[in-house]
């Protein structure tokens, strides 16, 4: 079973949520085909053509990948996978994010919803591995308590999942100034409108 509740993400334009099995091969396959050459060698660990990446696509509509997708107009700009283990290897994740879409936050919230995923099935450890010069994968995999080794041009690691991230402990620390804030804001407005309401009166 997947998750398929809708999460609005906060400070950025569109929402996420998990795919269902029927919408991944066209929505993660058009996704993966948007990106442009660096992205791609990024995700790829290398430029592989577009065959490649319908093939990749369809294996993953067919094999139980989870993807959790970020969506902006009902189009997928941004991708985390789940892949399920094989054998004695551990469930492996990558990402995604269009040039469109970065710098907003999307990669932090589509790592934390990925891992909400696996810890509801179960796993407790993680693998993932990045190219070399994937630098942003590489940040956001240790903010998440990846240890990444580097061998034959590129970057594997395991996570964790028994221990609290970073991320999810620093969103816990400002939860409560997070409601402050909503409450104050929530207080304005309804000065606001009683204000409005007995100002009308009166005239």
């Amino acid at each position: 079973m997947v998750l398929e509740d809708t999460i609005r993400a906060t400070s950025v334009p569109g929402y996420v949520r998990t795919l269902s099995q029927q919408e991944e091969l066209p929505l993660l396959r058009d996704h993966l085909l948007r990106l442009d050459a660096v992205s791609r060698h990024d995700r790829f660990n290398g430029f592989l053509d577009d065959s490649f990446i319908e093939r990749y696509a369809a294996r993953c509509a067919e094999d139980g990948t989870v993807i959790v997708a970020y969506i902006v107009g009902g189009v997928v700009r941004g991708a985390a996978e789940l892949h399920p283990p094989e054998g004695e290897s551990l469930p492996e994740v990558a990402f995604s994010v269009e040039a469109s879409a970065r710098r907003q936050n999307v990669g932090t919230i589509l790592f934390s919803r990925l891992i909400a995923e696996a810890r509801w099935k179960g796993y407790k450890r993680l693998r993932i591995t990045t190219g070399a010069e994937n630098h942003a994968m590489r940040a956001l995999a240790r903010k998440f308590g990846a240890h990444l080794a580097f061998r034959h041009g590129e970057s594997t690691g395991t996570i964790d999942l028994a221990k609290a991230s970073e991320a999810e402990l620093a969103d816990l620390a400002a939860a409560p100034f997070k409601a402050g804030r909503a409450l104050l804001n929530f207080n304005s407005t309804c000065w606001k409108l009683i204000s409005s309401m007995y100002g009308n009166r009166a005239a």
